[in-house]
């Protein structure tokens, strides 16, 4: 893996990522595809958006359909038929939203598998194989996700056996075969001094990148941006720097202007499939009435295939009707709103208009007051 810094504006950075199979401007986004599929759309409608690199999870595809299917296709890639980069998350975010039914020691975590609920044991070496197995562009350390509240004792605990479990995810990984990319991830919850040792901890060992992970797990605004504020300029200037799991455009927009390169979400898609549809005024929530008769497309200045052929009133009354048509129809134009975002945050960064960006940004989403933090999740 090779990455470049290409133009900075400010803190951010336009960057280049080149892997064996594919190269991608940063930053960029990548949809969530936890079960070697983003929900309702094709490899092909996903490149359609804009799309090239995507997030696969280790711990589902191990328990359904198995690696050794994935195997008999000849990789992920294969399986799931995307020609793009493929990064899967260790597993270590699904085990900690499943902290109620497992077990947590220095070797790993057993738990019941949510699907029969049969005991299940990961650690860091077995997450390693099956990354392997699934053939990932990048692979993702095993870690032990800091909850949210923490006190600095359990932040601390937990940020050094994340840090124990790095170094094996590392050994592992990397142990007689050819070098593959895998990147580290930095813990700490909230305080600074934990999140600095997890850093410098992991650039002992030496990564190819480094996320920032235990962030968008029910913590304030103002703190997740503060741990950002103190982490990222530390951070190593020629490696990809990623922040897991975040999120609205919003904060990927605060993000960016503070130097992270990558970002993984499953907004844009879950929100789609609950008829909530991003557009440059503002959110639309397309099961409201006022949308019934409305002839109008999403957003007027939109390219997407949904944009360019259905209506409000459609799509409306699509929802109404529970078709899947829908759900999928509003998932491609949600993708493609968060790949064009990103795309006019690289080129701002590119030219040295991040500042000019922005705050056009702002002014569009303050239109609305149904977007950014007045947007209820749903």
């Amino acid at each position: 893996m090779e990455f470049a810094v290409l133009a900075t504006d400010g803190l951010a950075r336009f960057g280049r990522l080149t892997l064996a199979r594919a190269i991608v401007e940063t930053p960029a986004f990548m949809p969530v595809g936890t079960y070697a599929t983003v929900k309702g759309v094709t490899s092909e409608e996903l490149r359609a958006t804009g799309t090239s690199m995507l997030v696969a999870n280790t711990l589902h595809l191990m328990l359904r359909p198995g690696v050794e299917v994935v195997q008999l296709h000849g990789g992920l890639h294969r399986f799931m038929h995307w020609p793009g980069l493929i990064l899967t998350d260790s597993g270590g975010f699904q085990v900690y939203s499943l902290r109620n039914r497992r077990d947590l020691d220095e070797t790993g975590v057993t738990f019941r598998s949510p699907v029969d609920g049969a005991r299940i044991f990961i650690d860091a070496e077995r997450s390693m194989a099956v990354q392997r197995a699934l053939g990932a562009d990048i692979a993702m350390v095993f870690d032990d996700c800091t909850p949210y509240p923490a006190t600095e004792r359990e932040a601390s605990e937990s940020m050094r056996r994340s840090l124990r479990w790095a170094l094996r995810s590392r050994q592992a990984y990397w142990d007689g075969d050819e070098r593959r990319a895998l990147f580290g991830i930095v813990q700490g919850g909230m305080y600074p001094c934990l999140r600095r040792e997890s850093l410098q901890g992991l650039v002992e060992f030496g990564f190819d990148g480094y996320a920032v992970g235990g962030l968008s797990v029910g913590e304030p605004e103002e703190e997740r941006l503060a741990v950002l504020d103190d982490l990222a300029p530390l951070m190593p200037v020629p490696a990809p720097r990623y922040l897991m799991g975040v999120g609205q455009p919003d904060d990927i927009v605060a993000a960016v202007a503070r130097g992270i390169d990558l970002f993984d979400c499953v907004l844009p898609t879950r929100n789609a499939r609950n008829g909530h549809l991003y557009a440059r005024q503002g959110v639309i929530r397309i099961r409201n009435s006022r949308y019934r008769t409305d002839l109008r497309p999403i957003d007027e200045q939109c390219a997407c295939y949904t944009c360019c052929r259905y209506s409000r009133a459609y799509l409306h009354h699509l929802d109404k009707c529970r078709e899947m048509l829908g759900a999928r129809l509003n998932t491609l134009h949600n993708l493609h709103y968060y790949q064009e975002l990103l795309k006019g945050l690289r080129e701002a960064v590119r030219t040295g208009r991040l500042e000019s960006y922005i705050a056009a940004f702002e002014v569009a989403r303050n239109e609305d007051e149904a977007y950014g933090k007045r947007f209820a999740h749903p």
